[in-house]
């Protein structure tokens, strides 16, 4: 089972137990994140397609930790004007676990499996 998210202004294919890295998130270590927007979700060869996000389905996971990414050097010249100029940047990033995709029919055959053993 994978789903495709939206975050961050990127899409994201996210799987159970995959550790991805997001831009960064308002979330603390060790805490838990929710993302709403879903845009598809492949369970077992039955696809779902969201017009924009599929309703009733959410993609919960784990912030790991925060850091930032490697160094990237930026450098402009214009040749024959003697124009240089350097400058460095480094991306922070949320590293987050996701834990589990949540579907409404995941919701469903576990109520009435509760309602079986009842």
């Amino acid at each position: 089972m994978y789903a495709i998210i939206e975050s961050c202004g990127k899409q994201y294919k996210v799987a159970q137990g995959d550790v991805v890295f997001f831009e960064k998130l308002d979330a603390k270590e060790g805490g838990k994140i929710t993302f709403d927007k879903v845009i598809l979700v492949s369970d077992e060869g039955k696809v779902q397609i969201g017009n924009p996000y599929v309703k009733g389905v959410k993609v919960e996971g784990k912030v790991i930790s925060h850091g930032k990414a490697k160094k990237i050097i930026v450098f402009k010249m214009k040749p024959k004007k003697n124009y240089r100029r350097k400058q460095g940047h480094r991306q922070p990033y949320t590293k987050v676990e996701i834990t589990s995709i949540k579907t409404t029919t995941k919701k469903a055959t576990e109520k009435s499996a509760e309602k079986v053993e009842a």
